[in-house]
């Protein structure tokens, strides 16, 4: 059993940088990937970004290359995703998920996780 809890949320402005925490717990915690998701209302959850177990390998949708960033610190069981330039259109709740996708084409799948975070609520203003 894994358990999740994200934090770092809240409003702020186009352009601006935020960065989300997920705390991560379990006794074997350390050999899942993770991912970050998120949902905009009205929206399916779509993949943002996801790191393998050992944080060698990482995976972003198209639409965040270059302006997010996933990490991962085994030692204090955290994983992070650093947000910079937002826009209006990455409002959404924020979703941290835990799970063991076999090739680097699956982390996008929600399928391929088990273990799913409440959520953190992210707003970008105009």
């Amino acid at each position: 059993q894994v358990q999740l809890v994200e934090s770092g949320g809240g409003l702020v402005q186009a352009g601006d940088s935020l960065r989300l925490s997920c705390a991560v717990s379990g006794r074997t915690w350390f050999i899942y990937s993770l991912g970050w998701f998120r949902q905009a209302p009205g929206k399916e959850r779509e993949f943002v970004a996801g790191i393998s177990g050992s944080g060698g390998s990482t995976y972003y949708a198209d639409s965040v290359k270059g302006r997010l960033t996933i990490s991962r610190d085994n030692a204090k069981n955290t994983v992070t995703l650093q947000m910079n330039s937002l826009k209006p259109g990455d409002t959404a709740v924020y979703y941290c998920a835990a799970g063991r996708p076999r090739f680097s084409g699956s982390y996008s799948y929600t399928v391929n996780y088990d273990y799913w975070g409440q959520g953190t609520q992210v707003t970008v203003s105009s």
